[in-house]
């Protein structure tokens, strides 16, 4: 049990006829806050308890996904960019992807995250490769040890760790890109240049914003971005050209009726 903290003596005593019934209200109290303090105990147990038996749930239907995200990764061979498609869609993940990484990113064949058997001390994320111009790895994975459980190989936790990319001569996507004028780039997410920035950066495991959507958002359910059609936005840039063109011969309308005004000033004269 917890001790219950003292609470701050009042200022100056109290008179002698109410001595006895303060003592009685302060036994009194600290009772209850004792019964309290031991409510809160079972409550804490109880809720440490609930956290076991909700992790022995996740354990076993992460089990049972398993086949059916390998059947899904079965069918996915058969649509052609699949991945890409999905990447490039996705909201918050295309907003690290240059044009060259998108075109590297067509040779993704596979994605699959496996989490660790105790599910809060991590998790890997595998990207497959087909053969491609860009580097030699069939695979390239990135890893997060989030406890002492699943601490790294030298120790460390928290922690992540990204297969070295084997880039082929005059490849290297991290070098090329860093010569790229940044007018020519998409947008960039504030915290990573390009998604290989991302991949092999392992500064902070923990708040890795990527990682995290795509273990919790885009593995779970990548026919949702897949399917995302696409938006037509070339009748607001029409409207926009109308209007300019609108603006634009409101200002010659003006400028020849000053022009009219001028020359008929001339010819009062």
């Amino acid at each position: 049990m917890s001790s219950v903290p003292k609470r701050a003596k009042l200022d100056g005593a109290p008179a002698d006829g109410n001595a006895s019934a303060a003592a009685g209200n302060n036994e009194e109290e600290s009772e209850a806050l004792e019964q309290i303090d031991a409510c809160q105990n079972e409550i804490d147990a109880l809720n440490e308890k609930a956290s076991e038996e909700i992790l022995k749930v996740e354990q076993k239907y992460n089990k049972l996904r398993k086949p059916c995200y390998e059947k899904r990764s079965e069918l996915v061979k058969r649509i052609p960019n699949f991945w890409v498609t999905s990447f490039i869609n996705h909201p918050q993940v295309s907003g690290i992807l240059d044009e060259e990484e998108e075109e590297c990113l067509h040779a993704l064949s596979k994605l699959e995250v496996e989490e660790f058997e105790d599910i809060k001390s991590g998790y890997r994320i595998n990207f497959h490769f087909d053969e491609n111009p860009y580097f030699e790895n069939k695979v390239l994975t990135k890893e997060f040890h989030l406890n002492s459980a699943a601490a790294s190989e030298n120790g460390d936790w928290p922690a992540s760790t990204s297969t070295p990319i084997k880039w082929k001569e005059g490849k290297n996507l991290l070098k090329l890109l860093l010569t790229k004028p940044y007018g020519n780039k998409k947008k960039r997410n504030s915290e990573y240049k390009t998604f290989f920035d991302w991949f092999s950066d392992n500064t902070d495991p923990v708040n890795d914003e990527i990682a995290e959507l795509i273990k919790d958002d885009l593995w779970p359910n990548p026919l949702q971005y897949y399917l995302v059609p696409d938006i037509e936005v070339e009748p607001e840039d029409e409207e926009d050209n109308e209007d300019n063109e609108e603006e634009a011969f409101d200002d010659e309308d003006g400028e020849d009726g000053e022009g009219e005004e001028e020359e008929e000033d001339e010819d009062d004269k």
